[in-house]
């Protein structure tokens, strides 16, 4: 995929790795999640679950970090509660110690 970039754009690449997932419907879950590269911002959009050749379209609606407060983003090797909604819900796996966690690859919303 390549992204068209104006002079001056940055478009900020993301990543949140997943311990535990919870499918509430087939186009929305909830994950604990920690954020590996960021900050990520509410509004990020995941493309790409890293390792596997499925799409997914997932956008981050909302995170909650600090004891359950809603914050607007998740800076690196923090972890929060996060909901996603989207296409590819049903491919996101919980940790274990046999795989390890899954890690989505996507990108912020412009500022």
């Amino acid at each position: 995929m390549t992204e068209l970039r104006t002079p001056g754009s940055h478009v900020a690449e993301v990543e949140l790795a997943i311990d535990q997932v919870t499918i509430v419907n087939p186009a929305e879950a909830t994950a604990t999640v920690r954020c590996m590269l960021g900050p990520v911002r509410r509004g990020a959009r995941f493309d790409r679950i890293r390792d596997s050749a499925e799409a997914i379209d997932l956008e981050l609606t909302q995170i909650l970090a600090y004891f359950g407060r809603p914050v607007e983003e998740l800076d690196p090797v923090h972890t929060a509660l996060v909901t996603l909604r989207g296409t590819g819900v049903q491919l996101l796996t919980s940790a274990t110690p046999r795989s390890g966690w899954q890690v989505v690859q996507g990108t912020n919303p412009p500022p």
